[in-house]
């Protein structure tokens, strides 16, 4: 099915996406093996690509599937990535799936956040370690959002006693985030972040030499509890539904035995 679209305005979009992966048209056309004639025909709209060659183009330039729809949809073309909420009746499977995964990490904690790091679902050692370290109120005011939580000064903060590596790294995963996609609402987080007092200027812009290590370190203590965790991003891996394409799983690990005890202990006080 085809759908009037305004005259190039895909063409915008992959010359969008074009320089945002820093490719020149001839990078991309011998990539996508078209023509760069035809490429520039396409992104000046004097040309109008076929369904196949739109979906082409964005395979090569590696974007998401989100944006694969706005621009099957600036083309005409019906989009082919749905997107469903957790509570559908047809991701009820996934959503079993998940409560296991977040099940099997316990007494550890363990968190699902979507594209924008919204909490959308957490196991009982989350609820119980936030609940130990963050004052009254706190989650309240700020919502459920992973990075407004650990960046905030009147949130976990203050309870990070490496928050400086914390939240420097994963302020460079948003500008890598918003790099892949582009997306307006990733804008707003990083700047939001970016505005918060005591934030280094120099986190301003993205960083292509940071080392991207594979887990990251966090020390956390309140009082006299002290927790030292490593935690692992993981995603689902499927481009067949945009929600389950974006979803991660954060998982926090002990990085000692005081941690696992301690931990362990919260777990035991809870369920006696």
């Amino acid at each position: 099915m085809v759908y009037e679209s305004p005259p190039g305005s895909v063409g915008r979009l992959l010359r969008q996406w074009r320089e945002r992966r820093r490719m020149s048209q001839l990078t991309l056309a011998m990539e996508a093996e078209i023509s760069s004639r035809h490429l520039s025909f396409v992104e000046t709209g004097r040309s109008h690509p076929s369904r196949e060659m739109v979906l082409l183009l964005a395979e090569v330039l590696d974007v998401p599937p989100r944006a694969r729809n706005d621009l099957l949809a600036a083309a005409g073309y019906t989009p082919i990535y749905r997107e469903s909420g957790l509570d559908a009746p047809e991701m009820a499977q996934f959503r079993r799936a998940l409560d296991f995964i977040l099940r099997q990490q316990e007494p550890y904690p363990a968190i699902v956040l979507d594209r924008y790091w919204n909490i959308l679902l957490a196991n009982e050692g989350a609820g119980r370690l936030m609940g130990l370290l963050l004052e009254p109120g706190a989650a309240d005011r700020l919502g459920p959002n992973a990075l407004r939580l650990i960046c905030h000064p009147q949130a976990l903060r203050p309870c990070i006693a490496n928050w400086e590596a914390t939240a420097a790294a994963l302020i460079q995963w948003v500008h890598r985030d918003l790099l892949r996609s582009a997306d307006a609402g990733i804008r707003r987080l990083l700047d939001e972040l970016l505005a918060y007092p005591g934030v280094p200027r120099n986190w301003r812009t993205l960083d292509l030499d940071a080392p991207a290590a594979p887990f990251l370190a966090i020390d956390m203590q309140k009082g006299d509890r002290r927790f030292r965790f490593f935690t692992t991003l993981t995603t689902l891996g499927t481009p067949y539904d945009i929600t389950l394409h974006e979803l991660r799983i954060e998982s926090f690990f002990p990085a000692d035995e005081a941690t696992d005890t301690a931990l362990r202990r919260l777990n035991a006080a809870a369920v006696t």
